[in-house]
């Protein structure tokens, strides 16, 4: 194995290039600092344990063993590093653009006249029910879920549009400076338009629903996640194909 480093903006990502198998391995720690903005390497890697644990808890499995591997340390030496494996790796990826993106927008109306709670679901539904045509209630039984999370159990493409229809309704809410459930409303139902036309150009182009009963975390008699391996520093492989 061959390991270096790549650039992204002014990150620094370690990465291993595995020539039997010719995959790379990427530090999951790295593009976590990347993602959520940490200046602190410390700040990402407690981000990501807090993360791990928290998947595991929702029981995606998330901690099995794998091989361990080499990669660059803080010290500048090459060392053995952990040897935790993770089915979520690129989840976790996806996990942390969808929370920032929901983070921004709900700071956004909390500082534009509305309230946490109430206001915050009733804007949040017609954000969901825009762009999938499905109230988040209905998505949730379509799922046959009951008390849990809805985006946890999310598809990749479903957790991606969600966040596009947030990120888009906050973006229009700030050029028009939406203020109140009124205008905001009007906002979250744009919003959420863009994101039910990408939708469909989407489901058009391949044939294939986008919002489905299909459920992210297997149940306890099936293990039908996608696989892959992340060493403790954050590497990652996949194996099998995501939903």
């Amino acid at each position: 194995m061959k390991a270096d480093m790549t650039l992204f903006e002014d990150y620094q990502i370690r990465r291993v290039y595995d020539e039997e198998s010719e995959i790379w391995w990427f530090s999951v720690i790295d593009i976590v600092q990347v993602l959520t903005q940490q200046a602190d390497y410390q700040a990402a890697r407690n981000y990501w344990k807090v993360l791990k644990n928290r998947l595991t808890k929702e029981g995606s499995e998330a901690v099995t063993n794998c091989n361990r591997l080499k990669m660059i340390a803080t010290d500048g030496k090459q060392r053995m590093m952990g040897h935790d494996c993770m089915d979520a790796g690129v989840r976790a990826m996806q996990g942390a653009i969808a929370e920032e993106t929901r983070n921004k927008l709900t700071d956004y109306w909390t500082d534009h006249n509305i309230k946490q709670g109430d206001e915050f679901a009733i804007l949040t539904n017609i954000i969901h029910q825009e762009w999938t045509e499905l109230s988040v209630k209905d998505h949730k039984h379509l799922k046959g879920l009951k008390s849990q999370n809805l985006r946890d159990h999310m598809s990749e493409a479903e957790l991606i549009f969600t966040a596009l229809a947030e990120l888009s309704t906050r973006q229009i809410a700030e050029t028009e400076d939406a203020t109140g459930m009124d205008e905001n409303k009007i906002a979250a139902k744009t919003g959420g338009g863009v994101a039910k036309k990408a939708r469909k150009d989407l489901e058009a182009k391949t044939g294939r629903k986008v919002v489905t009963a299909d459920n992210y975390l297997p149940s306890p008699n099936k293990k039908n996640s996608p696989t892959v391996k992340t060493s403790k520093t954050g590497n990652k492989k996949s194996s099998g194909k995501p939903k």
